[in-house]
This record gives C-alpha cells, sequence and structure tokens, in this order.
C-alpha cells in the first residue's frame, strides 16, 4: 500500500470556490485513502464574517477521504502565514504534502501524479518541488513531464528535506542575488519574479510563493511539471484577495493519468524555450491588452 501524502487544503472566504475544489478533490482516485487538513483562515474584517463562517459550516460536511481535519484560525492569519505554518506542520509530521487552495479544479488523477512524483524524486536532493499547474504553453514535442527551474504554487507538493531550505527573509534571499541570477530567476527577463521579490521587500505582495522559488533557485534545485496541466486556478474571477480578473492562465485540463517521469535530474531546455516564448508573450498585443484592461474596468452587472 502506498504511503500517502497528507492534503493541505487553504481556503479562507470563498464558499462556492471552496465548494467546487473539494468536489473535484473528492473525484480524484486516491482520495479515500487520503488525509485531508483544511486550514480555514479567520476573517479580516466584519466583511469578511459572514463568507468565513459560510465556508466553516460547509467544509464541517467534507467527506469522502481517508479522515479529514479542520484547523480553525481564530484571527486572520493572510495566506502567506497559513501557509507557511501549514506546510512546515505536515512535512514535520508526515515528511511530504500535498498543497491545494480554495481555487483549484482538479483532475480525477491529481493525487495519483503528486504521490507518484513524491516517491519517485523523494532521495533526489535536486528535486525540491513538484507542480501540477501547467500554462497553456506549445506541449508539442515535449515529454509528459518535465524539469524547470520555477515553481508553480497552484498546486504543488514537497518533501520535508526541500522546505527545510525555505528562506522567508526577503533580505536574506536578496544579498545572494546579482544581475546575473536576477536574468537566470526571471527567465531572461521575461517573466516579473524578480519584480515580485522587490515588491514584497517594499510591502506591495505579501507572496510565500516567490520566496519559496527564489529559495529553490538559489539552491540550485528543480521542479517537475507535467506538460499539459493536472490543476485549473477558478480565482481569477475578481473575488481573490491576490488575484485579479483575468483569464490568460485559463487552462484545459489533462484527465489522463501521467504515466513519465525523466530520469535525468536536468532542466528541460525545449521546454525552457516553451515557457519563456509564453512568459514574453503572455499579455498578447497591444490592442488585445486594452481589450483587456477596459473589460476587468466593465462593472459586471453591465456585462
Amino acid at each position: 500500500m502506498q504511503n500517502l501524502a497528507p492534503i493541505a487544503l487553504f481556503v479562507f472566504n470563498r464558499p462556492e470556490h471552496t465548494r467546487r475544489t473539494i468536489k473535484f478533490l473528492r473525484q480524484n482516485l486516491l482520495a479515500n485513502e487520503t488525509r485531508l487538513f483544511i486550514f480555514s483562515d479567520g476573517a479580516e474584517d466584519q466583511r469578511d464574517f459572514v463568507k468565513v463562517n459560510e465556508v466553516r459550516e460547509q467544509i464541517f460536511r467534507t467527506e469522502g477521504f481517508k479522515s479529514v481535519e479542520i484547523i480553525e484560525r481564530p484571527r486572520n492569519f493572510g495566506l502567506a502565514n497559513s501557509i507557511i505554518t501549514g506546510v512546515s506542520r505536515l512535512v514535520n509530521e508526515y515528511g511530504k504534502v500535498i498543497v491545494i487552495e480554495d481555487d483549484l479544479i482538479t483532475s480525477p488523477h491529481t493525487l495519483q501524479y503528486f504521490n507518484d512524483a513524491l516517491t519517485a524524486f523523494e532521495k533526489e536532493e535536486r528535486v525540491m518541488h513538484i507542480g501540477a499547474y501547467m500554462y497553456p504553453i506549445d506541449y508539442s514535442g515535449l515529454p509528459e513531464t518535465f524539469f524547470f527551474r520555477a515553481a508553480t504554487s497552484w498546486g504543488w507538493a514537497t518533501w520535508k528535506r526541500a522546505w527545510k531550505d525555505f528562506e522567508p527573509d526577503i533580505d536574506v534571499l536578496m544579498a545572494d542575488f546579482d544581475q546575473q541570477k536576477k536574468n537566470l530567476f526571471s527567465i531572461d527577463g521575461t517573466m516579473n519574479y524578480w519584480k515580485q521579490m522587490t515588491d514584497f521587500k517594499s510591502g506591495k505582495n505579501n507572496s510565500w510563493a516567490i520566496r519559496w522559488y527564489a529559495s529553490m533557485f538559489l539552491k540550485g534545485g528543480l521542479s517537475i511539471n507535467p506538460s499539459q496541466s493536472l490543476v485549473n486556478n477558478i480565482g481569477h474571477d475578481g473575488t481573490g484577495v491576490h488575484s485579479g480578473t483575468t483569464e490568460i492562465f485559463t487552462v484545459a485540463i489533462q484527465h489522463k493519468p501521467v504515466r513519465y517521469f525523466p530520469t535525468e535530474i536536468s532542466e528541460n531546455p525545449y521546454a525552457y524555450e516553451a515557457l519563456k516564448n509564453y512568459f514574453k508573450n503572455r499579455k498578447g498585443s497591444i490592442w488585445a491588452r486594452i481589450a483587456r484592461y477596459l473589460n476587468q474596468r466593465t462593472p459586471r452587472w453591465t456585462r
């Protein structure tokens, strides 16, 4: 019998997103053998209070898993602190963890993928992260899974041995970067990863994910990823605390089980180029950007 990783599910104030996330998780082939830990963040202010309570009423009805433990935060931790403390607790208890947020739709094979990868690369120190989301890249010619330097945060897994290298202090991280590293970190300047670092430093974001990627990058770590996404983020609808309204990250979910993992522990150069090309062109032409901007500013009731 497989020694399955527990799931850490982080929820806040979106009852409908949470309902859908749990519904699809429950449809996973390994759900009834998997321990589920639901971390429910507390209300930030009175406006959140009703929605947080709706979420909590809902999660207490969760079934279909080996066990369900609900951790209700008495106050608002914020997503970053919730994830850091929740992940730390479970990797210390179980040695590994699968991390899901309350706006992710999963394939029926997502949990199998995570557990297979956790087993396959358990002793490979350089493999630090398992991602389930993949951007809408041109995957023709790519293997079923590949290694890449950056970590995706929409459905992921890791081990205690890797998470011990997570450095939360932005000053410690930034001190290790020279110009060459900044360019490599930012995928030849095509993705705004370094800006996310400076924005965290100046208090413009509170991202745990950019600090995790930076921690990995500075250790020479790699992430294993599917060429076709096993999750889709449904949170880019204006309801999220950390995301706006956009469709550029929407993907079709792969509904087939993943059968292949690379044996050579090195970044796939073809995948790197596919991702770099996507990052470079992800926002489209200037006219597409203007249209998207105007669409985002249009009040919902006029659509």
